[in-house]
Formats: C-alpha cells, structure tokens, sequence
C-alpha cells in the first residue's frame, strides 16, 4: 500500500520511521517532510493545509492511506474532504476536530457531559477578561482558544503575569485569530500527563501514559512550548490511575463527541493533570503528540500501518496492541531564542555519530538538507531518542547522544524525566 504522511516535524519523522518496518508499505511520501523523512521516502513539496494540492496528489498517484500529522489540516477539514471523494484518510473531520481548533468548545463540552478540567470562563471582550482576571486574582491560566502551535497557554504566577498574557493575546494579536477568544481557568497543582487514545468510532485503544515538558527551561521555568521532551511509560502512573482515567474522562468525552459531530476516529489526546481531586483535563487534541509520538513509536510493538488501516476500516477492536516492556525517553534539541524568535540555517553536525550510539533514534523536527549539509530550519530542531531499562537508563543514553550532537545556539532541558526518578 503506498502512503501520504501529512506533516513535517518530529511526530512525522517517528511515524515515518515505524511506517518504514511494515513488510506491506508500498511507496511512502511525506508532504512537506524534513531532512529526516527524506531517508525514508519521497518528501513532497506541497504544504500541510494545502489541502486541494494534497487531494490532487492522492487521486493522481492512487495512494491507498493518507495519515495526518499536524491539527491545521485537520480544523481546515481535510479528513471531510477526503472522504467526500471516498479517499481514506486516518484523522477526525472537522467536527470532531474542534475539541482541539477551539479550547472554548472543548471546555463547553467538558461542562455539559461533567467531564473533571479545571473551573472557567471564555471570553471574546478583552475588557470583560481583564475584569475577570483582576476579580479571581493570581495563580491563573490564560489560553487563546484557537490552535497556537502549542504555545498559546500562560500559566501566570502573578496578577501582573496574567494582565501581559492577555494583552499580547487579545490586544497584540500575537497568536492572530487563534486570540480572538480566550480561556481563563483555575490553577489546578499536580504533575501533568499525555493520554493517547486510538479510536475508530466503534472501540478504543488507550496507549500508556507518557509525560511531556512544556516550559521551555529546567525546573519548568519558561514560556511554554511545544514541547521539550518526553518520557513514556510513565512509573508512578498505576493501572488504577489509567482506569480512572479512562472511566471519568476518555469514555465520556467519546460519547459526547459523538453525540455532538458523530463518532470520533483517529487519535484523541487529552493532556491530563492529576491532582489531589483525581485526573482533571488540562486540554484536548484530536491527533498524535509531538513530541510524544517519538517515545510510543520506539515502544510499539503493533505494524503501525495495520493499527491505522483498522482505525479508517473499523477493525480496531480485532487489534491486540503490544508494548516493549521498556521505557522509552526523547530530548528535544532547539534553536537559540525558542519558543521566540530564533535563528535558522546553522549547520547540524554528530549527528551520524549519535544514531549509531546503542538504542538511539534521532529524529528530525525542524530541518532541512542543502548540499548533503543538514541545517536547522525550526524552533525544536531534533528529538534524540532512546530505550532502556529502567527510566534512568534510557534518559542516560538519550543525554549522552544529545552532547554529540551541535549547532549554533542548540539549547535542551537537562531535567526531562527527572520528576518521575
């Protein structure tokens, strides 16, 4: 079967990666792709949210599976236009979708079907927000609602924190139209965690629990990120935990996406925080994780190309999923300045030196290939991963091969992990 992957950052690399071992992929093409995916199939340049061109390329080439990546495509409704012309395509429409295109309509659906996240107000009125604001007082959460490439949450510490956050969103337009309307929520305390859940309308698949790092520094100082590293499984979660999880929050979030926009399928993401109270949702995604996706592609037993063929075709339940019984860790290498401005187009170099390090992967998120010389070309630039037994192990590894990696201004978290040691 030949496939399209939608995307061209790290979670794409890692599913192209995986989607390599199937003995039934056929041609493999990525759109746009990076450095990485290039030594895994045809990278093509035609944009992620480009949706007729993407339309146009399946039908001319008769690809049999296009897989989205990124959630732009997705809230443009790239999975309804698909279908329309009856070509498969793993990913939730449009409806669906919104449980991640507007953190407002996720939070409203989380009240109607008492589904535990944090109390809230949504707000179109810059004034009416402040107000709000001043009124609860800080620790305060303040998000746009729409998609911001991860970086469109403020945890604010102070009141002076929380009125910033909400004059760069509403007033400075720094996210554009995804600050149209805002979210402002209680602090909630507790680690966070990443829930994967495969869905074909029908069943269910929960992955194990991973966690991710947001802020942009040690110590979880920093603006938030898309993400600075990941770990997965996660130690101190307990199948009693993942229970909970799944039963005060993936099955009622499923049935009311589906009595709102129809049955949900593809992958459905919440990030959860598990506070004293139990698990409470921080947010909703509506596809896979980056840089999550990095860690379960190492630790997936299943062919993934089976795995999403059963989504699109229904058969999800006849899956039996497998796990290695490993941890699994990736750092995230990024350029000097991000989440802000940064640089790009300095030259990568060790990189040859740490993929042949035992049990590393190094995958690719913001590259780019010119001359046979791989340059930086993103905010996260690569995702060093690797396996071990225990947690400590694979986090050790995943370190050493990050250091022989460098170009100018590279900056990583040294703590990944270190909260669940």
């Amino acid at each position: 079967m030949d496939v399209l992957l939608i995307g061209g950052g790290g979670r794409e690399h890692a599913l192209a990666w995986k989607l390599k071992q199937s003995p039934k992929l056929g041609k493999l093409f990525i759109a746009p792709g990076n450095a990485g995916t290039r030594e895994l199939g045809e990278n093509i340049a035609i944009s992620a949210t480009d949706i007729p061109a993407l339309i146009q390329f399946v039908q001319k080439n008769a690809i049999g599976l296009t897989i989205v990546g990124p959630d732009d495509p997705l809230a443009l409704g790239i999975v309804d236009e698909f279908r329309k012309r009856n070509l498969r395509i793993f990913g939730p429409t449009k409806a669906s979708a919104q449980i991640e295109s507007s953190k407002a309509y996720a939070k409203a659906l989380m009240k109607e079907a008492n589904i535990p996240t944090a109390d809230f107000e949504t707000f179109t009125d810059y004034e009416a927000a402040l107000a709000y604001v001043r009124r609860k007082g800080a620790p305060i959460v303040v998000k746009a609602s729409g998609l911001a490439l991860g970086k469109g949450v403020s945890v604010c510490a102070t009141l002076e924190e929380a009125e910033k956050a909400l004059n760069e969103i509403m007033v400075q337009h720094i996210h554009k139209e995804a600050g149209n309307e805002v979210v402002i929520e209680e602090f909630l305390l507790g680690q966070e965690i990443s829930i994967h859940v495969l869905c074909d309308g029908i069943d269910f698949k929960m992955f194990p629990a991973a966690q991710d790092h947001k802020r942009a520094l040690d110590d979880d100082q920093g603006k938030n990120t898309g993400g600075m590293g990941t770990i997965a499984p996660v130690p101190w979660v307990t199948p009693e935990m993942m229970y909970s999880i799944e039963r005060t929050i993936v099955r009622p979030t499923l049935e009311a996406l589906s009595f709102k926009s129809g049955p949900f399928a593809g992958m459905l993401f919440p990030g959860i925080i598990m506070t004293m109270n139990g698990p409470k949702v921080l947010e909703f995604n509506a596809r896979f994780g980056d840089p999550e996706t990095q860690v379960y592609m190492r630790l997936m037993k299943n062919d993934l190309l089976d795995v999403l063929n059963a989504v699109v075709d229904k058969t999800l339940g006849q899956i039996n999923m497998e796990w290695l019984p490993m941890h699994a860790a990736n750092i995230v290498l990024a350029s000097g300045g991000y989440p802000d401005a940064y640089e790009k187009g300095f030259e990568i170099t060790g990189l040859e030196e740490a993929g042949k390090m035992e049990e590393i992967v190094v995958f690719h998120a913001g590259t780019t290939q010119e001359g046979g010389i791989v340059k930086t070309a993103g905010g996260r630039v690569l995702g060093v991963s690797s396996l071990g037994s225990p947690l400590k192990s694979a986090l050790a590894r995943a370190y050493a091969a990050a250091d022989k990696i460098q170009f100018q201004g590279k900056h990583m978290r040294r703590d990944i992990g270190a909260k669940s040691i």
